[in-house]
Formats: structure tokens, C-alpha cells, sequence
């Protein structure tokens, strides 16, 4: 299974491809969409195409997502709605399934607590997938989100086996 991390932001949205084989995870690639324009449209169409040449060249099953949390910033919440929105649209217009997980979830699922720090999740998205540098912040997000799905998705196969 090949899974497709976004870390959505207005400015800079992260991604991040792995690959799992049984209970081995794979590193493939990761980066960052970086938008070039103040005006909120034009970022949304750069997010868009950009999703959408990452699901094209990389060929992922599955897209994981970060859920927007309420931020005390109500501009900055709705801005993170309209990019997760391009991206999810960019993965169900290939047809591949969307999964949304919460920030806790995705902190829980890579260090083990709902509470890590940024340095936390960096560190052991290097480790899990065994890269020979930390990546930058927003792709290291967007791998620890594909990395929480293929965790769930294990945990889930595994009950549905029994």
C-alpha cells in the first residue's frame, strides 16, 4: 500500500509518499507546495495542481490528511479549511480514498503521547522510516500523517483478521 500524507497549509502544504509491505515502512518522497501569490484562489488552484502532479507521478492508494483543529484565529482556520479542501479534492478526483485524522491522533500514533512538539515529530518520522536527515517541518508532518494511517490502517486489519 502506497500512502500519500498532506499536511495542508495556505502558504506552505507539506506531502510526503510512503510505502508499506507487511509491517515495513518504505520512505519514497517528501516536500513542500510552496505558493507564490497573496491572493487565497490562486493558492488554492497551486495546491490543487500540485496534489494532483504528486498523485500522478507517485501513483499513491490512499490519501491521509490532517483534520483542521479550531485555532483562536477564526482567518487562519477557515484559510487551512480552503487548502485541506484542494487537497482532497486534487485525491478524489484520481479516485483514491481520503482519510482524516485529528492532531492528537497523529502526534499519538508517531511519539506515542498527543502532545509532541514539532523537534518530537521530526525526530522520529527520521527514525521510523530511517532518513539521513530530518526533514523540513511540513514534510515531516505530512510523513508522520501517512505514517498514522498506515498504523491505523494495521490496527484496523489486524481486528478485522481476527
Amino acid at each position: 500500500m502506497r500512502i500519500l500524507g498532506i499536511d495542508p497549509g495556505s502558504r506552505i502544504t507539506g506531502f510526503g509518499v510512503i510505502e508499506q509491505k507487511n509491517r515495513q515502512f518504505r520512505y519514497i518522497v517528501c516536500g513542500c507546495i510552496r505558493m507564490h501569490t497573496k491572493e487565497m484562489p490562486i493558492r488554492l488552484k497551486e495546491i490543487f495542481a500540485g496534489v494532483d502532479e504528486i498523485i500522478t507521478t507517485y501513483q499513491p492508494d490512499v490519501l491521509s490528511i490532517e483534520k483542521v483543529f479550531m485555532s483562536r484565529n477564526p482567518d487562519a482556520a477557515l484559510k487551512l479549511g480552503q487548502a485541506r479542501g484542494a487537497a482532497i479534492v486534487a485525491a478524489v478526483n484520481q479516485d483514491l480514498p481520503v482519510y482524516e485524522y485529528a492532531p492528537t491522533e497523529i502526534k499519538k500514533a508517531i511519539v506515542g503521547q498527543g502532545h509532541a512538539d514539532k523537534s518530537q515529530i521530526q525526530h522520529m518520522v527520521k527514525l521510523l522510516l530511517s532518513l539521513s536527515d530530518i526533514p523540513q517541518v511540513d514534510a515531516a508532518d505530512a510523513l508522520a500523517i501517512a505514517l498514522c494511517h498506515a498504523h491505523t490502517a494495521q490496527t484496523l486489519s489486524h481486528h478485522h483478521s481476527r
